[in-house]
């Protein structure tokens, strides 16, 4: 536990404006539960139970009327009773750290240290910031004579100690998940008490968790600054610097953990996922075998770690070419982990590799079993139609998907309003009068090639046709236009009302080009090659071609367009590994390819000839007339190795980096045709986009 110092004044980080949720109005059950532990601090505790029996029996889940009731069993000395309560509670809340810590303290009632030991030890596994969980370990394990783990929850005890109480309240709040309550609590210690190091590391964790990552990054750079060896922070600061893609500053910043502890667990994946972000996936293969055969499969928990990092590793392998090592590494993993659906997707993402039936049964039953959690179920749906359409059974690869779908939509809360009316807004704010006024403002650089579209509508192979070129460096779907995009926006968000696109208007000829050198800069560690030009693959920034021929006038963009039918249905087949929500139904995915259309005519309306559109199906009919035709437009002189892109030997991450190693063919041509009578609402809702797509 990293020791504590007084703040320096050079090193005060005031905590920044993160949107503080407000305080929600208490509800009437809210308020019983405030009454009765009112009753239970005044030692009322068979009040406390008889008024909160009849509330359980109106909310049998809720966790706090439980709690309380055993609560108040334990002190009537009714321990039986209050353990089954507990296990009540458990059925709806297993994770409920309180829930743990209550049946320690049944079992010390008891003078059971066994599962006294069990229970507390589940309750600071889960709760690390409660006090009297480690205080009974430290009691309970120096009465067994186990010196080594008294010490280790006597450290911990003292560490909460020395923390201000409504800090460790505030920690007990966020790690049982009451986020905003013990955010409310963090922001007003701090407001009134001054910069601490430990709540502002609170204040990070929900800066991270919320995922507003600036003030994360901010916050974890004061707790630094304050308490150098504070190693938990500086943990949690390398995670942030991951999530916000800042692969060289993360690589610093976990440099001293690896000093220090260079076999962690942890630390090695950090260091290895940043490897990984900075594009060495050779270099990565050997740091994950590494891990694998340092792993002790007695060990607690060695099944899972084994079957993450055969994952990880099948990863490395795909993206460099070496597939039929990846298979075995996702075979693995899944051995190590039956229901470990990643791995099954991953199999099936790879697009080439072919199910045999004992699998495609071991898949079938995850799928039915209750216990695979809904993530994993959703995994292995997709992959279960990925085997059954190839194995030429389309009702049931079709049922599969739209289970898959299902599962996945009722778990995100995709809008496709917010789209459609930042496209209205696009379309109002960019015009070729806004264009003529700030011609010229941002960066003239050359450099940025952008491959974008809807997904799945080759995308991919267009990238890696355009790096077999000598002068191109091929990178990934970069999130630097999306970064910018958030700052532009604001985080008091109004979908109804959005800032962006609307604040372009207002912003100055510095801001332009401070962004259009925001992007260089940023890209840059991903240009390890260092070529003339590099390829941006984000699909979506065709929401922002007004953004980025402002900031950068001389890219070059270039718009993926594939048949409607072919590209909805390989979306809603697909399984993302984030975002694009708007494919996992088809009303959605109709909705959104048809505004997708209507977008790109308003961009070749008012920057007419700027982007080049290039059909899937005429590079595949045409191939060297289309290749030319891209490498024109990027302003680059023709190499033949452009037209034998398969042959090129680099890394690809995306679903389609098996199918680009191959020559240009027809298999993606009309795949949806087996699947018409389940795709009909599919048509119906594309309307005249079958016929005016290429348009």
């Amino acid at each position: 536990m990293a020791t504590q110092s007084p703040p320096h004044p050079a090193a005060q980080t005031p905590a920044p404006q993160m949107p503080a949720p407000q305080m929600p109005i208490m509800s009437p059950l809210e308020a019983e539960v405030v009454r009765l532990r009112e009753l239970q601090s005044a030692d009322r505790y068979h009040d406390a139970l008889q008024q909160a029996l009849p509330l359980i029996a109106r909310h049998p889940a809720n966790r706090d009327l439980r709690l309380i009731a055993a609560i108040s069993l334990r002190f009537m000395k009714r321990i039986d009773e209050a353990l089954a309560m507990l296990d009540q509670l458990a059925e709806h809340h297993p994770h409920f750290s309180q829930m743990h810590l209550e049946r320690g303290l049944c079992h010390v009632a008891r003078r059971e240290a066994p599962p006294a030991i069990e229970a507390l030890r589940n309750a600071v596994t889960i709760n690390p910031a409660l006090p009297m969980g480690w205080r009974m370990l430290d009691g309970l394990y120096r009465m067994t004579g186990d010196t080594a783990n008294a010490a280790w929850a006597a450290q911990h005890s003292a560490h909460l100690a020395s923390v201000p109480p409504p800090i460790v309240i505030a920690k007990i709040l966020y790690h049982d998940g009451d986020i905003d309550r013990a955010e409310m609590l963090i922001r007003k210690f701090l407001l009134d008490h001054g910069d601490h190091p430990e709540g502002m590391r609170l204040l990070a964790q929900i800066g991270h968790q919320r995922n507003v990552l600036d003030d994360a990054e901010l916050l974890y750079s004061g707790v630094l600054a304050m308490v150098p060896d504070h190693h938990e922070a500086r943990s949690e600061y390398v995670q942030v610097l991951i999530a916000r893609h800042k692969f060289p500053e993360a690589r610093d910043a976990l440099a001293p953990l690896l000093t220090l502890d260079p076999k962690s667990q942890t630390h090695r994946t950090q260091a290895a996922t940043i490897t990984v972000g900075l594009g060495d996936f050779e270099g990565v293969i050997p740091e994950y075998r590494d891990m694998l055969a340092e792993i002790d499969d007695q060990a607690p928990g060695a099944p899972v770690r084994r079957a993450d990092v055969n994952l990880w590793l099948g990863h490395a392998l795909k993206t460099v070419g070496r597939t039929d090592e990846a298979i075995a590494a996702y075979r693995a993993s899944t051995r190590a982990r039956a229901d470990f659906g990643d791995a099954w997707w991953s199999l099936a993402n790879l697009k080439t590799y072919r199910f045999d039936e004992d699998e495609i049964a071991v898949m079938r039953a995850r799928l039915d079993d209750p216990a695979t959690a809904e993530n994993d179920r959703i995994h292995i749906a997709f992959a279960l139609g990925k085997a059954l359409e190839d194995a030429r059974d389309p009702a049931g690869s079709w049922a599969a998907y739209a289970l898959g779908n299902d599962l996945h939509r009722a778990m995100n809360s995709y809008n496709p309003s917010v789209f459609e009316t930042n496209t209205r807004e696009q379309r109002r704010v960019c015009t070729p009068a806004f264009f003529a006024a700030h011609q010229g403002w941002g960066v003239d650089d050359p450099a940025p090639i952008f491959v974008l579209g809807l997904p799945r509508s080759g995308s991919t192979l267009i990238e890696q046709i355009l790096a077999s070129h000598s002068m191109v460096e091929g990178t990934q779907e970069l999130p630097d236009i999306q970064r910018i995009v958030h700052e532009l926006q604001g985080r008091n968000l109004d979908f109804d009302k959005p800032r962006y696109p609307g604040v372009l208007e207002s912003i100055d000829a510095a801001t332009v080009r401070r962004f259009g050198q925001q992007y260089i800069a940023d890209t840059r560690p991903h240009r390890a090659l260092g070529r003339a030009c590099f390829i941006d693959k984000m699909p979506n920034n065709f929401r922002h071609i007004g953004l980025i021929h402002l900031i950068l006038p001389n890219a070059t963009i270039i718009d993926a367009r594939r048949n409607p039918m072919d590209c909805c249905f390989s979306n809603l087949k697909q399984l993302f590994a984030q975002g694009q929500e708007f494919t996992y139904g088809i009303e959605n995915i109709a909705r959104y390819y048809r505004t997708y259309l209507d977008l790109m005519r308003h961009w070749d309306a008012v920057l007419p000839g700027r982007v080049l559109r290039v059909i899937n199906e005429d590079l595949i009919d045409d191939p060297e007339g289309q290749i030319r035709r891209m490498i024109d437009h990027c302003r680059l002189p023709f190499e033949e190795a452009c037209l034998n892109f398969h042959a090129t030997q680099r890394s690809v991450r995306t679903p389609s980096s098996e199918q680009v190693r191959r020559p240009v063919n027809r298999d993606g041509v009309d795949q949806w045709k087996p699947y018409a009578q389940w795709l009909a609402p599919l048509q119906d809702a594309l309307g005249d986009a079958l016929e005016t797509w290429r348009d």
